[in-house]
């Protein structure tokens, strides 16, 4: 039997839409590619918790294997006074602030972050636009920062929110706890051994290696903790999922 994975049925959607689309904002507008999202979600999601080792890893790889370059996509500057500021200062003063439903609410300094144990993964990321590169990524486990805030039992969900805006939004995301304490889901701050390029997400990004790249917010400035995703943003839980529809679970 042919096993088709997610992925690969989100791309033949854009193909079958009229070729490979260029951009979200054109996945946005493909009526067959939303048709898809819809039925898959709430099946990838149930099937993906069920079955198997919940915690089990996304495939990793070499030096060997890394990309040439490693595409941005999304925002690639969010251009803001304070956020070309703190990068003339190469984010020295960048704070992340973990938020919500924590018994001990945290703000770390990008030197805090990094001082802490470390994780290096060189994994594929697969954007829903139809293309993949394959690079490595170095941060702190989010665990390690979940641990330290510890979460209140009233906590469902971890919600990103990020420097940069998009058609005048805040952009965000979610994910839920079990995502949030996986090994590989890590805040990084180096791509390839420098540290992370403005247009790939400086200086913190969200790498969430079992999900599509939309999911792996850039610019993070804050983790809330939250029991539900009612009133953020329109309530679906991401920027793409409140404009675009896109589905709020994005395993692969």
């Amino acid at each position: 039997m042919t096993i088709i994975t997610r992925r690969k049925l989100i791309a033949s959607a854009a193909i079958g839409a009229g070729g490979l689309l260029s951009g979200c904002d054109a996945l946005n507008r493909s009526a067959a590619f939303q048709d898809v999202l819809a039925s898959a979600e709430t099946a990838n999601f149930a099937v993906q918790r069920a079955l198997g080792d919940r915690m089990e890893l996304a495939s990793e790889y070499s030096i060997a294997d890394l990309s040439p370059t490693f595409r941005a996509n999304g925002s690639r500057d969010p251009g803001t006074a304070d956020y070309t500021a703190s990068a003339a200062q190469r984010f020295a003063d960048w704070q992340l602030r973990l938020t919500g439903l924590f018994r001990k609410p945290q703000q770390f300094s990008l030197a805090a972050l990094q001082s802490m144990p470390q994780r290096t993964q060189i994994t594929r990321h697969d954007c829903v636009e139809g293309w993949s590169a394959i690079g490595q990524w170095t941060g702190v486990p989010l665990k390690i920062l979940l641990d330290l805030a510890q979460l209140r039992e009233s906590a469902r969900f971890l919600v990103f929110h990020c420097a940069d805006r998009l058609g005048g939004r805040p952009y965000y995301e979610s994910i839920d706890l079990l995502d949030g304490f996986h090994p590989q889901t890590i805040l990084a701050h180096r791509l390839n051994g420098s540290p992370l390029p403005v247009a790939n997400g400086a200086p913190l990004r969200l790498r969430v290696e079992r999900q599509l790249g939309y999911k792996h917010a850039k610019y993070v400035t804050g983790v809330e903790a939250v029991a539900s995703l009612a009133g953020i943003g329109e309530g679906k839980g991401g920027y793409w999922q409140d404009v675009a529809g896109y589905e709020w679970y994005a395993g692969i």
